[in-house]
Formats: C-alpha cells, structure tokens, sequence
C-alpha cells in the first residue's frame, strides 16, 4: 500500500510507501525538502500536515515547542502516513545531475589532526562523476547494515577524491575502527561502501546578503567545503567564520582558517574556546560560539547564517537568531552532527 503525498505551494506530488517516512518517499521521487541528521535529532526538516493522518514518530514532541505542534508542525523525516498527505514545505532545487547513489570507495589517506579527530581522504570510483554540493554529507554502509554519517569537506572535484573529519566517540562500532580503539583498524587501500551525497546544507547562489558561517567542533567540514568552493568559484560574498571548540585544539585547521582571513578581502574569522585552560595560553574570545555572534550582530535580518556542529548548538542559533535577532526563517541553514546518544 501507498499514500499520495501534495507539497503546498508547488503541488508537486509523490508517493510515500507503507512504512517509509515523507523525507524518504521524497528524496526517492527527487522531491528534496529541507533536511540533515535524518533521524528526528535536529528541526530542520520541520513541516505543517495540513490535512491526513499519520504517524509522527516520538521525536517531534522532544524537539519541536508545544506551539509548534498543536499548528501540526511534525519532523518529515520520521513521520509516516496513514492516508493521503497534503502538507506545506519549502522545496530546494537542485541540479538534475546531482543523483544519490552508491558506490564502492578506498581510503587514500588517514591523518591525525588531533588525538580524537581524523582526516579520511576517500576516492570514489575516478571513472564516473560524483556530483554534489559543496556542503552536503554521505552515509557509510557498515556491514550489519547501520550508517553512519559524515560530511564533505572538500568541493567537487574532477579526480573524485573527498575529504571527511571524523571525530573519535568512544565505543562508536565506526569511529572505534578508525582509530584503532575496536577490534580492527581502520587501514590505507581499505574498501568502503558509501551512499550520498545527502543533505540540503550548501551555499545559496541566488541570494548576495551578507554570510555568517557557525560551526562547533568537526562541524568546520562541510563549511570548509563551502569556502573553498566559493574561492574556487571566485564568489566575494562578505563572509565571516565563527568556529567554536571547548579547547584550542579542538580548532583543528585554525591556521586554514586564519589564511582565508588573510587572503580573502572579504572574509574574516572568528575562533571561540569555551573551556580554555591557563596552559592553553588562549587570549581569544571565550564562551559558547553561538553566543559570540549574538554579541556581534544586534541584527541579523539581512544576512543568511549557515550553522553546522551538535544539534543543541544549532537548535540554540536557530531560536536566538530567529527569535531573538530577526534572522528570517528562509535564511536559516543548519546541519546538525548527531552521535546515537543524540537520537531521541
């Protein structure tokens, strides 16, 4: 059985089978909402259900406000229908050559940038292009059938060659293999199975308002991304870097971002540590990053603010810009890195 789902205002229509979620049944019919962790942790793939039933999943009542829910806001990526759907949210478009897929990949590279955090350099089979956005995320298929999620710090490239930040999290069946702390270790030539690319986190072209990037720790990933596809691209959209880490260690490109400030006219960047200790000898600013840009930006109603890092920080920046700083809903984009422990 399946149940016809209408997005309003476009009347795009497509169909969602017994069991699947509206976000699945969309991405399947090419119809991309807005999205990220793709497991009921972050708001961003929110939307109404004007009309139809369905089941919402236990997520939306954890994450989304009571106002929210009596209006029929729900999370698309976990509610599921019980009968024809017409619901309201914002499509993204998105190239036609841009398809999910997946693929067999190797591990090129392994680097420490720090105790808990690794760069995976990834090739992708060189011989058919993978396209995506600058910004976007795949998904590794382990072999019991569990994903797990990591974004792309690099643009698209010809040779097909991918970049990812992992951060270790102990007892994690992935991260544990990465780092050795499991069974097995992550090796050199070692063949991978991915899916991707995945998410609606990437860089508006239509819009030339000023840009805020927020990101807390591996969450730098998918904005470095993003930079470097605007420096490829030569875009000089005004932008500034907020990066935030409980240590300056956890700033783990730093020097990447201090060179963009220094050679980009209009780019700056602004690195916050929250837990600094007298040994870190850290003269920078301090406290919780979403914060900092509070504390810069009495208005934020002209600009777009791009946030990736823990869910908690992105949903904090999603109520205090919006809320409190006039950041207009539509310019709001958010990619929330989730660990199991974050799934309600």
């Amino acid at each position: 059985m399946s149940f016809k789902v209408t997005v309003h205002p476009s009347n795009h229509e497509f169909q969602v089978e017994d069991g699947q979620s509206v976000l699945d049944g969309a991405l399947a019919a090419g119809i991309v909402l807005p999205y990220s962790c793709r497991n009921g942790a972050c708001s961003t793939c929110k939307g109404k259900v004007v009309s139809g039933d369905y089941d919402a999943g236990p997520s939306p009542a954890q994450i989304l406000s009571p106002e929210d829910l009596a209006q029929g806001y729900t999370l698309f990526c976990q509610a599921k229908p019980h009968s024809d759907l017409l619901i309201e949210a914002h499509e993204i478009r998105m190239a036609s050559d841009i398809q999910i897929r997946k693929m067999p990949s190797r591990v090129m590279a392994l680097d420490m940038a720090t105790s808990d955090v690794m760069i995976i350099k990834l090739q992708l089979p060189a011989t058919d292009p993978f396209r995506f956005y600058a910004g976007q995320y795949l998904e590794f298929i382990l072999k019991d059938g569990r994903r797990r999620s990591y974004s792309m710090a690099t643009p698209p490239s010809d040779n097909n060659l991918v970049e990812l930040h992992v951060r270790h999290t102990p007892g994690g069946v992935f991260t544990d293999h990465v780092f050795g702390a499991g069974p097995t270790q992550m090796k050199v030539r070692e063949i991978l199975r991915v899916e991707g690319p995945f998410g609606s986190f990437f860089l508006r072209d239509d819009s030339d308002k000023p840009v805020i990037f927020l990101a807390s720790g591996t969450g730098f990933a998918p904005i470095k991304a993003i930079v470097e596809r605007m420096i490829e691209s030569g875009n000089q959209r005004k932008a500034v870097l907020y990066w935030g880490g409980r240590r300056p260690s956890d700033l783990y490109m730093h020097d990447k971002a201090m060179e963009w400030a220094a050679n980009l006219p209009d780019f700056s960047y602004v690195p916050v540590v929250s837990d600094a200790q007298a040994s870190d000898g850290w003269n920078g600013r301090t406290g919780f990053v979403h914060q900092a840009v509070l504390e810069d930006y009495p208005d934020l109603s002209g600009h777009q603010v791009y946030v990736c890092g823990a869910p908690v920080m992105v949903e904090s920046a999603r109520r205090d810009f919006i809320g409190g700083r006039g950041l207009p809903e539509d310019d709001f984009f958010a990619d929330a890195f989730t660990t199991e422990a974050d799934v309600p």
